[in-house]
């Protein structure tokens, strides 16, 4: 079974039990939600309205947990660990892939000191284990592990819950991309007219200089004719075969050869 349904029947499965349950009996659900090494989506859950009742409430503590699973990383419970529960081991482990995820969303290279740094990572070594075993191995993230440039390399990352305006920002940007592709194709789609145009242009041409020399050399075949004709009657007349001699006074005269 792949990721994205092995994701659609969790989210199913959790959905359904936390609209069955309130108050307390929600936080072992929330606590093995965010434990389940196959789920990596938590929208669904927080839009479930027993859930969003936690609100305001004693137990309110959950929905943030809930929330910080949704949308926040390793960091962010570092710096509110004091206002949240103590996570379990698998639930550290589900953060930090989390935590991956987030970074991958506007880096396709990430250098392996920024990793380090927000996994609480000590060495290398220990990184791309990590990468490999826990993210790679998971099929949330396929990528290249470059040790010469000591970074990571991401061709594909799975997607997180849409964070609060998100979505807005999103729609802008597809809105943005649309126009923009929009005014390209009009912008191509013109200058193919114009080479259309300029195409039949060159044909025209081309086709009135053809025409131009064949009549060129109609017109210098009809006058050679006529030069050839010209001659023919100088030098061939009926009466015999001409030709000159000179007179006395030195100008030449015509005299015809009997035939």
């Amino acid at each position: 079974m792949d990721i994205e349904q092995k994701q659609v029947e969790l989210i199913d499965y959790f959905v359904k039990q936390a609209s069955s349950l309130n108050g307390p009996a929600l936080s072992p659900l929330i606590a093995e939600a965010t434990s389940n090494p196959s789920l990596f989506a938590f929208s669904e859950i927080l839009s479930v309205p027993n859930v969003l009742e936690l609100e305001g409430t004693e137990y309110s503590v959950y929905l943030d947990v809930l929330r910080l699973f949704a949308h926040g990383t390793w960091s962010d419970y570092k710096s509110n660990a004091g206002q949240l529960p103590q996570l379990v081991p698998d639930q550290v482990l589900k953060l930090k892939q989390l935590t991956v995820l987030t970074l991958a969303e506007t880096n396709k290279v990430i250098p392996y000191n920024q990793l380090m740094l927000e996994l609480d990572v000590l060495n290398v070594r220990e990184l791309e284990d990590f990468l490999i075993n826990e993210c790679m191995y998971a099929g949330i993230v396929r990528g290249k592990l470059d040790q010469l440039r000591r970074c990571f390399e991401v061709q594909f990352a799975a997607g997180r819950d849409l964070r609060p305006g998100q979505l807005g920002n999103m729609i802008k940007t597809l809105s943005d991309w649309l126009t923009t592709s929009d005014n390209l194709l009009h912008s191509i789609q013109e200058k193919i007219k114009w080479a259309d145009t300029m195409s039949e242009m060159d044909k025209k041409h081309r086709k009135d200089v053809e025409e131009r020399v064949e009549e060129v050399k109609k017109s210098l075949s009809l006058k050679a004719d006529i030069d050839f004709r010209g001659h023919e009657e100088i030098y061939s007349e009926p009466g015999g075969v001409m030709d000159y001699e000179e007179d006395r006074g030195g100008r030449p005269k015509r005299r015809r050869h009997p035939v």
